[in-house]
């Protein structure tokens, strides 16, 4: 089971990943993470990419490849994976294809604009100790200072709302093409971000019913359903039988 994540910062994927590795006995591969844990173990592309980053280069596709592949070869990766953080474009979607990175299903966690600024903006953390605090989800007792010691909070500049306004905008150019990349090859779902984390491990687990189907028994396969989503938000989820997306 090879599954690609995709998402606006913000939009839940962080939450939902660990939900899929536990349920289905696969790895997840967060390109940051291979990146850094490659550059430490000194293998061929780690070493590739340190000298690229140490010389303001950036790190290029075919080494992250490289070192995408590498991690695939991993005992925990052996009954699939779930790639998270790429592709970013069109051309690293079809470079993906042509390095043999294989993929079954791509799930994009679509979340109103709006919500994702409100969940990525209110983030502050205290420097010191790594404590994250948020505006509205998880507010400290008092504002701008760390529960525990009372020091001031800081915002990361990603975090800064003007920040992540500019960001959204740069994803959704980019992302668009990726999509109808991968509708085209009848493996793309979009999955209704906005809901309680339950719910949208149901539409996940739904949307994945065909790839499911072929590595798990049937009768342990829970029967996918249809479910319709108030617009923008569509949830589009896989059917065992080909079926158009549920309209309003």
């Amino acid at each position: 089971m090879k599954i690609v994540l995709m998402g606006a910062p913000g939009c839940g994927k962080g939450t939902q990943s660990p939900l899929l590795v536990e349920k289905y006995n696969i790895c997840h591969l967060s390109t940051g993470d291979m990146l850094r844990d490659a550059v430490m173990r000194q293998t061929e592309n780690g070493i590739r990419a340190k000298q690229a980053m140490e010389t303001g280069q950036l790190v290029t596709d075919d080494i992250v490849f490289g070192i995408v592949k590498d991690a695939m070869k991993k005992p925990e990766c052996e009954k699939g994976y779930i790639i998270d953080g790429l592709p970013r474009t069109l051309e690293q979607a079809k470079k993906m294809d042509e390095a043999g990175i294989e993929v079954d299903k791509v799930l994009h966690f679509d979340v109103p604009d709006d919500v994702i600024i409100a969940r990525t903006s209110g983030r502050w953390i205290h420097r010191q100790s790594g404590r994250s605090y948020h505006e509205m989800f998880h507010p400290p007792k008092v504002s701008g200072k760390d529960d525990i010691t009372g020091e001031d909070l800081m915002q990361r500049a990603d975090d800064k709302k003007e920040v992540v306004v500019r960001r959204l905008e740069v994803y959704h150019k980019e992302v668009n093409p990726i999509k109808e990349y991968y509708t085209a090859r009848g493996i793309f779902a979009a999955i209704d971000g906005n809901q309680a984390k339950e719910t949208v491990s149901n539409y996940v687990t739904q949307a994945l019913y065909n790839v499911t189907s072929r590595f798990i028994p049937t009768n342990l396969v829970t029967p996918a359903v249809v479910v319709a989503a108030p617009t923008p938000a569509v949830v589009v989820v896989s059917t065992p039988a080909p079926a158009a997306p549920a309209q309003k």
